[in-house]
């Protein structure tokens, strides 16, 4: 059997943007053949399904957001600077217009839960692996001293992704740039406290 060749990082990508615009349910194969340039028979090959290629999409997702995490706490004088310029470009993401200001795991958990259990699993995992990534600066910040030991790293993380998630849901209500960064600050201070 002959197998389809093709970028697979750039379709990822392109379903990424068509999943976000539409959602999974009211995503077609067509609008998944038009995203990609892939036909129904391509995609079917190469992931089984169209829930199979939701799953390569958040993966695909998940790793251009951890590498991003990664710039953000790199050649800061702080820890809490890259936590800091992270939530501003959240708003700059969030203020934004098109598929970029929407959260494929939050889009996709709030269509399919209960609806896609390895679906859901996959995103469940997906949002610890953040939420860790956020104890563990959380810890960096503790151990120089940015921040005091009231809280743990978790409890901060936890708080973190929580208004994240909170200040990416209401954007779609308010999108006004300087209301969501106003909010932003507002987190910002209340975790870092």
């Amino acid at each position: 059997m002959r197998t389809a060749e093709f970028d697979r990082e750039q379709v990822l990508r392109a379903a990424i943007k068509a999943f976000i615009t539409k959602g999974y349910n009211k995503t077609s194969m067509q609008d998944l053949k038009q995203a990609t340039g892939l036909h129904p028979g391509s995609i079917y090959c190469a992931f089984d399904n169209k829930q199979g290629l939701l799953l390569a999409a958040l993966q695909q997702y998940n790793k251009d957001k951890a590498e991003l995490f990664q710039k953000y706490f790199t050649g800061n004088p702080t820890v809490l600077d890259g936590v800091r310029r992270y939530l501003e470009c959240t708003v700059q993401e969030c203020a934004g217009m098109g598929a970029e200001r929407v959260c494929l795991s939050q889009k996709a958990l709030s269509e399919l839960a209960l609806q896609a259990p390895d679906v859901e699993q996959f995103i469940n995992e997906g949002i610890r692996d953040w939420q860790q990534g956020f104890a563990n600066v959380f810890q960096q910040a503790l151990e120089q001293g940015e921040i005091n030991g009231e809280r743990s790293p978790m409890q901060r993380a936890q708080s973190l992704v929580m208004g994240i998630y909170g200040l990416r849901s209401y954007a779609n209500t308010d999108p006004e740039e300087g209301v969501l960064a106003e909010l932003a600050s507002q987190l910002f201070k209340d975790v870092c406290r």
